[in-house]
């Protein structure tokens, strides 16, 4: 049998409602723990919706702190050599509402961040944001609307962080799969050894 909910009282009606504390925890602009935050923060992910409602959510990672802090309502989110997709950048082009999630490793709660979004081909931080000196492509620049922190549950109920509960041998590695559902023509063996040691010493490249 299915249910479905199909009202926000039928939603309130099976999760409940919530504190008023957790309704009160969201900021316009940055709080000095949430500048820290971003500071140590090496990863996120930054979601996005089309003027349809198509949804997209892309990974971005650098070393800790590559976002850029411009002031208390306002951060920058480099672009690195990728795949060229750009899902989630024409999605801007059509919807500027972006939600970027950070994450600190090791920590259980994240940084969320609702804001409308600008892409920039250059602006006078670029030059702050160089890695291996390697320039970002473009930013996107959030206008931030909306900040709070989000619990640590799911990921102390998945025990992300637990190397115990690490199996990475249980699903095909990065070459098979790219010949299974990617690269067919290839061979298992050029596609090893494209994701081995040169992919990892091409990331900004």
């Amino acid at each position: 049998m299915r249910t479905e909910i199909s009202s926000v009282n039928e939603l309130r009606d099976v999760l409940g409602q919530p504190l008023e504390r957790v309704m009160r925890k969201d900021r316009a602009a940055l709080a000095p723990e949430q500048i820290v935050w971003l500071r140590e923060s090496p990863f996120c992910l930054l979601s996005t919706s089309a003027a349809d409602g198509s949804c997209d959510v892309s990974p971005k990672g650098d070393p800790a702190g590559f976002v850029h802090v411009i002031d208390s309502s306002t951060i920058a989110v480099p672009e690195r050599p990728g795949n060229k997709r750009a899902d989630g950048y024409r999605n801007i082009l059509e919807n500027p509402h972006v939600g970027p999630l950070f994450v600190v490793p090791g920590r259980g709660d994240t940084l969320r961040i609702n804001g409308r979004a600008t892409i920039l081909a250059e602006a006078p931080y670029f030059d702050d944001l160089v890695v291996k000196g390697n320039r970002p492509q473009l930013v996107v620049e959030v206008a931030i609307e909306q900040i709070f922190f989000h619990c640590g549950k799911a990921f102390l109920r998945s025990a992300l962080w637990s190397p115990e509960s690490w199996h990475p041998e249980n699903v095909p590695f990065r070459a098979k799969i790219a010949k299974a559902l990617e690269r067919p023509d290839d061979s298992l063996e050029e596609l090893e050894a494209y994701y081995g040691k040169p992919y990892a010493e091409g990331l900004y490249s």
